[in-house]
């Protein structure tokens, strides 16, 4: 390879630098050599992680453990969050940096604490704050800034609520009011996209949910319609990438393995996707931007099931969890709301 050196090179208009073909390495009297693969994973982005549940046959867990969404394989350890919960299959959100878990069912009470942990490296859970009350079976979802939590029930006065509540992902501290949901419900799924969060189905009890919602997450305010669920159900596990979501199996009320998307700058109905290898409930999702995958919680399993978002299609095996559990969540570094 030929020396190139560059002292003031632009391009006849003046408004940016030349183009480069056919170099590998470039070095300078700054010492910056330039970065090399995929953009989408470069500073190590692209892990999901997973954690929390109910061990069969009762106990819960505290286990952190990832994956590398780019690649099939098993889960490998990670750490501990701070309480050993379940019940908050869909309580996380994500910056590309930071996970935060929050509130879940402790035995025999229920938990309002929130924790954190840096995504791209391995280690315990911190205390992040608190919710404004205890709670769990809420949703979540994020953009690169905040973070918001959804519905819900509060076993305080026996309720399911409508209340959303949101934090900044960067700092630490407890969730202030951001809004409200159309309607009341619990267990919903949720994407999004660098300015949507958008919450699918749910339960008021007795009854299912396939109401869509969305809001501006970087603007506070009430929930408007988006559209439909193909039918009532709850626990839908939502992946994305920044322009189209997909919700994952679910109760309907029996157990489903149906997959159905949204274009999410858009309104209107879900439109069918494809089908989970077998029917799931209580999911955890995480995603990047070609990447879905979908834990399946309900029924003690370790399996982790993948699809790749930009295509229709059914999902296929990607590994196994490090543990077999129920009511637990995952989140990712990557996911359609942080573009």
């Amino acid at each position: 390879m030929s020396e190139f050196r560059i002292d003031q090179i632009k391009s006849q208009d003046a408004t940016r630098g030349p183009n480069v073909a056919g170099i590998t390495t470039f070095t300078g009297t700054s010492g910056i050599v330039m970065p090399s693969g995929d953009t989408v994973y470069r500073g190590g982005r692209g892990r999901g992680c997973m954690f929390g549940g109910q061990v069969s046959p009762g106990p819960n867990t505290n286990t952190i453990s990832y994956v590398t969404i780019a690649t099939l394989g098993n889960a490998n350890d990670f750490g501990d969050l701070t309480v050993a919960r379940r019940g908050h299959n869909d309580q996380k959100v994500a910056s590309s940096t930071r996970g935060v878990v929050a509130g879940g069912y402790v035995g025999p009470t229920v938990s309002n604490v929130i924790d954190y942990f840096t995504v791209s490296s391995t280690g315990n859970a911190f205390d992040f704050g608190d919710l404004p009350k205890t709670g769990y079976s809420f949703t979540a979802t994020s953009d690169r800034t905040r973070g918001l939590f959804a519905g819900g029930y509060a076993p305080s006065n026996s309720t399911i609520v409508d209340q959303i509540n949101y934090i900044t992902i960067a700092s630490t501290g407890d969730a202030v009011d951001f809004g409200t949901l159309t309607e009341k419900r619990r267990s919903s799924g949720s994407v999004s996209s660098p300015t949507r969060g958008i919450f699918a189905g749910g339960q008021e009890n007795p009854t299912y949910k396939n109401v869509i919602d969305f809001v501006t997450i970087a603007t506070l305010g009430n929930a408007q319609d988006f559209g439909d669920l193909s039918a009532n159900r709850d626990n839908p596990a939502g992946v994305c990438n920044a322009t189209r979501g997909v919700f994952c199996g679910g109760r309907q009320p029996g157990t489903t393995n149906i997959m159905e998307y949204i274009t999410m700058a858009s309104l209107g109905d879900v439109i069918d996707f494809g089908d989970l290898p077998t029917a799931h409930l209580q999911n955890g999702a995480m995603s990047s931007p070609t990447r879905g995958l979908v834990t399946a919680n309900g029924g003690y399993s370790t399996d982790i099931n993948y699809l790749t978002i930009t295509t229709l299609g059914n999902a296929a095996d990607f590994g196994d969890n490090t543990i077999a559990s129920a009511g637990g969540s995952a989140l990712s570094d990557s996911h359609g709301g942080l573009g």
